[in-house]
């Protein structure tokens, strides 16, 4: 991926992120409903300000936990204002992590990366920590606008994930995105 798209997206365009319009094109619980079961711990790399978070966070469960992961602070503190209060924020586990990687000891059934995986300058250390992370046989899901990741991107960060251990197993339909879905191997 070009290094022109090595940046993070902003805490000033967090608005943008959860517009309302969004979720006609993009249903968080229609896309993670494949992959998240009730129980599950997953991990959500780039939560932002939680356009994701609250969905995953029901589909996992009472018994389920939803780690929501950002860089900058100012976004889990938006995602912390938008679930205050709610059933949801028991199973939810702000977690800021360093540009050195995530940082967490949790081991996952889900890691997805929604809109993130561009901004990282350093893939193949993503991609070693996120089989780090994840439990044999967990998923990876990453999804990346098609403005920012051509096709030949993506399949090169395939190609790369399949050299450190995930096998890809789907290439979901997502509006406006290319997706895969890539699960460790045992």
């Amino acid at each position: 991926m070009s290094v022109r798209d090595h940046h993070v997206c902003s805490f000033e365009k967090a608005r943008h992120l959860t517009r309302p319009m969004r979720y006609l094109f993009q249903n968080p619980k229609s896309i993670l409903k494949p992959y998240v079961k009730n129980g599950m711990t997953v991990v959500e790399l780039g939560c932002g300000p939680g356009f994701f978070t609250p969905a995953a966070a029901r589909l996992v469960g009472k018994t389920g936990k939803v780690i929501a992961v950002d860089l900058q602070q100012e976004m889990l503190d938006l995602l912390k204002k938008r679930i205050l209060g709610s059933a949801l924020q028991e199973r939810i586990v702000l977690h800021k992590c360093e540009e050195s990687g995530i940082n967490t000891s949790e081991k996952a059934d889900l890691l997805f990366a929604f809109h993130v995986v561009h901004e990282l300058p350093h893939q193949e250390t993503f991609l070693k920590e996120a089989l780090n992370i994840l439990k044999d046989g967990g998923v990876l899901f990453i999804s990346e606008p098609k403005n920012h990741v051509s096709e030949a991107e993506l399949s090169a960060l395939i190609v790369l994930a399949e050299k450190i251990g995930f096998s890809k197993i789907r290439t979901p339909k997502i509006w406006y995105d290319r997706s895969a879905v890539l699960v460790k191997q045992s």
